[in-house]
């Protein structure tokens, strides 16, 4: 009987310890990059202008004027191609005639929701195929998997990312740096070549 009752009375306590532990560094796996330990009071729109790895991301939102959507309640996640992503693939998606195509394919990037790497890491750890999918405000899909260590990001096109460089959470949603487009590059930059 006291056996018992010293259970009851140490469960919560142990409950306690173990939520504390799921603070920093808890649900990071072995390489992968280190998440902000707080949410940001920033939002995606000022986190993504207020990056220089961003530059022609941010070009591109404010040609696509999707700012104030990415300023506003969300949460969402953006798949945010680096500089040089932008430069192999994509043309200049910055000029106001690319409006339309820069809207497309930084639609194709966001998905509703915020994920960190930790949440998209347990997703695909727990489905028995080893990938996971999730729909874009482009009303595409994005699929999910592991190489060794590195979470790859495919869209439904073919075209493949790997989730590089540090997350950074917002107030209302996560930026996960790729280092190539999820999408094609648009029709008028396709035909130039």
């Amino acid at each position: 009987m006291a056996k018992t009752t010293m259970r009851r009375a140490l469960a919560p306590l142990l409950c306690a310890m173990a939520l504390a532990g799921c603070g920093d560094g808890a649900g990071k796996a072995d390489g992968a990059a280190e998440a902000t330990a707080a949410p940001s009071t920033r939002t995606l729109a000022e986190t993504l202008k207020g990056d220089i790895a961003f530059g022609t991301l941010e070009r591109v939102l404010d040609n696509a004027a999707l700012g104030e959507a990415l300023a506003g309640k969300g949460p969402y996640t953006v798949f945010a191609p680096s500089d040089a992503a932008f430069t192999a693939s994509a043309g200049d998606l910055g000029d106001e005639a690319m409006k339309a195509q820069g809207a497309a394919l930084l639609r194709a990037h966001i998905v509703p929701g915020a994920l960190t790497r930790a949440d998209i890491e347990a997703a695909i750890a727990r489905e028995g195929s080893g990938e996971v999918q999730m729909r874009t405000m482009a009303n595409s899909l994005l699929t999910f998997s592991k190489e060794g260590g590195v979470v790859i990001v495919a869209g439904d096109n073919g075209a493949r990312a790997r989730l590089t460089g540090t997350e950074t959470l917002a107030s209302n949603g996560v930026v996960q740096p790729v280092d190539a487009l999820l999408v094609g590059p648009a029709p008028a930059a396709a035909a130039a070549n």
